[in-house]
């Protein structure tokens, strides 16, 4: 791919404008994307809830992620 005669701002209209594309015809990526982004977010805040600063062994964790 040939890139030496094409400035930063043409560079940027061309990605912004196959990123626009790609939104439109595949909207179920954003979907998935925001969805997992809201998931991680929730996963951290119950994480800082949880976290006492008290010691809990990996037996303990497993235990709870299993039963």
């Amino acid at each position: 791919m040939e890139l030496q005669g094409i400035s930063k701002n043409e560079l940027r209209d061309v990605l912004k404008e196959a990123l626009i594309s790609l939104l439109a015809e595949r909207k179920d990526l954003l979907e998935e994307a925001v969805s997992e982004a809201i998931l991680d977010m929730r996963f951290g805040l119950a994480i800082e809830e949880g976290d006492t600063g008290e010691y809990v062994s990996e037996a303990e964790v497993l235990s709870k992620l299993t039963g």
